[in-house]
């Protein structure tokens, strides 16, 4: 039985666990090495070698192979045909080259075998053993016949690599699609993985998908390039680490912002108040910034704001969560500032009209309902839902119709199930009707709140994906602003999860708790303090 506080761990096959990354890499060298004689010869173009540092970490590493070879191609200016994947392997296509890349692999692996890296297999034997569920992805479409190989395919309970990908469509790094699959096939939430990753694309896909904590191995002593990337840590192996260290990780508190507002960028034990001290472990910056560097600095910042209990206290009701006029004075001055978007998981012309403020964004439903700004969406997988949603919400007042003080709230994409003003002899009858709903029907999910229980659609997306969603929408990149996200419950923790080592998450609580925020506010007073600091430095500029 698992006695951690997290749930699974996710390995990237080569590079991680075996140590044909380095095999891959020479068969692309010899490969685009090739190619690039013959364009010499041919077209007169003068021959620059492919190499490890410049261009197979960069373009290639971690990616499908036609992806790599499309990558790789563009950084050239080389344009040629897409081609199919049948194409025969002299054939001056990208999937020619990369089914020619493939074939070097193979020979090239019948010549010199396989080896895998001890470290990991033992670090996979003990998770295994404490019961942490562990999965392998691999963007290769080999990964099934090197496991096999080397007799180490019954470590894993799953298996996503690149015949899985083809045939359910999945998208490759670094979009987050492989180690969602896996996270799904192994029952787990990302939020309760690790995923192993020694790709920069790998990095940033464990990123985007909002996994628990993202440990980067920098086996070409690329540590920094992790770093920069998304990872959380990063290490040239896996024995740097053991499982109380990632224990701590799952475990660790927001600083508090006010006390960290003037603290010196040499301040360096944020992550090892809560986690174990490894010297030769590199701790993503990120963590160690002091607050007010956060929004002082050369990047300007963007705000995605959550509502109840942040914007305004949480209540009794849902409809008594007003807005203050000094709290709405002070978001209208942001606005005018900086982009602010409103992420709840109200329904979107709800907190529209409590807000009351025009020209900005609002996201409702956790992010199903966007509109402003010149962009609008409404997820279509949730919106498929919605007529299921408010079937369920009938049944469910029928079974709890009798528990005073319990509020039902049907939100359109979800269903709310508030207990706030429930005596507690009547909550596990609650607990027990809404899992019974929720076991009976795989395409809805839980999500457990402050004195609520939330019934969803079951598909990957979230607050988080809402951000990166909204950003992408704008035009906004991550590097040239400061993203700055604040929330108070459960389901914020989805966006401070992908916010974070490239923005910052900020959770609001009267008490210190584990969440995977950077800082904490204890109040929406405190909130509103923020805000006025940020618009007097602006006004000053």
């Amino acid at each position: 039985m698992n006695s951690y506080s997290f749930d699974a761990a996710i390995f990237d096959l080569d590079g991680v666990i075996t140590k044909t990354a380095l095999t891959h890499a020479k068969a692309w060298k010899a490969v685009f090495d090739e190619y690039l004689r013959l364009r010499e010869k041919r077209n007169n173009e003068p021959f620059r070698e492919f190499t490890l540092e410049l261009d197979y970490l960069t373009y290639v590493d971690g990616k499908p192979r036609y992806d790599g070879v499309e990558s790789f191609l563009e950084s050239r200016d080389i344009k040629i045909p897409a081609g199919e994947s049948s194409d025969p392997s002299d054939k001056e296509t990208v999937c020619g080259i990369g089914n020619r890349k493939n074939e070097k692999f193979l020979e090239i692996i019948k010549t010199e075998g396989v080896e895998f890296y001890p470290s990991t297999i033992e670090f996979i034997n003990q998770l295994k053993n404490s019961g942490v569920r562990t999965g392998v992805i691999s963007s290769s479409k080999n990964c099934k016949h090197i496991l096999e190989a080397l007799g180490i395919e019954d470590l894993f309970q799953t298996r996503v690599d690149g015949e899985v990908s083809v045939k359910l469509g999945i998208k490759g790094k670094p979009e987050a699609d492989i180690f969602l699959a896996a996270a799904h096939n192994l029952g787990v939430a990302p939020a309760k993985a690790a995923i192993v990753e020694d790709a920069i694309s790998g990095v940033q896909a464990g990123r985007n998908g909002g996994f628990g904590l993202v440990i980067g191995l920098a086996r070409q002593g690329n540590e920094s390039a992790l770093i920069e990337n998304g990872a959380d840590v990063a290490m040239k192996d896996i024995s740097e680490i053991n499982l109380d260290w990632i224990q701590q990780w799952f475990q660790r508190k927001p600083r508090i912002l006010f006390q960290s507002w003037d603290m010196s960028e040499e301040f360096q034990n944020a992550p090892a108040s809560t986690t174990t001290e490894v010297a030769s472990v590199v701790i993503n910056p990120y963590y160690s910034r002091s607050s007010k560097s956060v929004f002082f600095s050369e990047k300007k910042p963007v705000f995605f704001l959550d509502y109840d209990g942040t914007l305004t206290p949480i209540v009794e009701r849902p409809e008594l969560a007003v807005i203050s006029e000094d709290m709405r004075s002070v978001v209208q001055r942001l606005s005018e500032r900086f982009t602010t978007a409103i992420v709840s998981g109200r329904m979107r012309d709800d907190v529209e009209r409590l807000v009351g403020i025009k020209g900005i964004l609002y996201a409702g439903s956790h992010g199903f309902d966007i509109l402003g700004q010149g962009i609008s969406l409404v997820e279509p997988r949730a919106k498929e839902a919605v007529s299921f949603i408010a079937k369920i919400a009938k049944q469910i007042s029928r079974e709890l119709v009798n528990i005073p003080g319990l509020l039902i709230e049907e939100k359109k994409f979800s269903l709310a199930v508030h207990y706030r003003m429930v005596k507690e002899q009547f909550v596990p009858k609650i607990k027990d009707s809404v899992d019974k709903v929720i076991q009976n029907n795989r395409s809805l999910r839980l999500m457990s709140g402050k004195k609520v229980f939330e019934i969803l659609p079951n598909i990957d997306w979230d607050k988080g994906r809402a951000v990166m969603w909204i950003m992408q929408a704008l035009g906004i990149s991550w590097p040239d602003v400061s993203v700055v996200y604040i929330g108070d419950d459960a389901t914020d923790e989805d966006a401070f999860r992908v916010v974070r080592t490239r923005g910052t998450g900020i959770l609001v609580s009267d008490k210190p708790k584990e969440s995977t925020a950077d800082f904490q506010l204890s109040s929406t007073d405190e909130v509103r303090a923020l805000f006025e600091r940020v618009i007097t430095f602006e006004q000053r500029k």
